[in-house]
């Protein structure tokens, strides 16, 4: 009789335990990249509303004209400003609208105006010349700082 010698396939267990070991690594790692991902992932959003916030109410100040145009200064509500000057100083904890009401959700978002003189423009007088800047804070570490300026000519 003839026998026939079947050759046999297959991986040693050696090799089995270290290919276990690669995969087990290489899946570590992109665990690892998809939990930060995951983790950061918030941010981007947080930055962009605090930008929007930052442009809406540097809009807001930029279009009011830079004298008084009633005489009296310092108007107390955020609704009656009407020059650039009644910003300066303005605090809202918690993002409002133009009349000061607060928005429900964006209030973990605190914002902060400041109407200054500024010397930046080399053509203008210093006393002609406003800077404004609006900063937007986040409870998360974001603190976005947005700036124009507007002439008094």
């Amino acid at each position: 009789m003839n026998t026939m010698t079947q050759s046999q396939r297959g991986v040693t267990l050696v090799e089995l335990l270290v290919s276990i070991v690669i995969v087990s690594i290489a899946a570590g790692g992109v665990l690892g990249v998809l939990s930060m991902t995951t983790a950061a992932s918030a941010d981007p959003m947080i930055r962009h509303q605090a930008a929007a916030i930052a442009e809406a109410y540097l809009e807001e100040i930029l279009l009011k004209p830079t004298t008084d145009p009633d005489g009296v200064d310092g108007e107390g509500a955020r609704a009656d400003f009407d020059d650039l000057d009644d910003y300066n100083g303005l605090v809202d904890t918690g993002a409002r609208d133009q009349f000061g009401a607060p928005i429900a959700a964006l209030a973990g978002y605190d914002v902060g105006v400041s109407v200054s003189p500024s010397s930046a423009l080399p053509s203008v007088p210093a006393a002609d010349a406003l800077r404004v800047d609006v900063v937007v804070t986040h409870g998360t570490g974001i603190n976005f700082v947005l700036s124009g300026y507007r002439t008094r000519l």
